[in-house]
């Protein structure tokens, strides 16, 4: 079962902002970022869209 995030919808604080970038450079999976940001792998994809970032696949 999925991990139930309680930060459902809640807007991007700049710290995990500038966290997203250095773990995607770094070249970090998706679901590692998002268990690192306690944000689900939708919301962080979708920030990195929105940023220009892209993420590793990997599991």
């Amino acid at each position: 079962m999925a991990d139930k995030f309680e930060r459902h919808r809640q807007p991007w604080r700049q710290d995990e902002i500038q966290k997203l970038h250095a773990l995607a450079k770094k070249g970090m999976a998706l679901r590692a970022i998002a268990k690192a940001l306690t944000r689900s792998e939708e919301s962080v994809k979708e920030r990195a869209k929105l940023d220009g970032l892209s993420i590793a696949k990997l599991h």
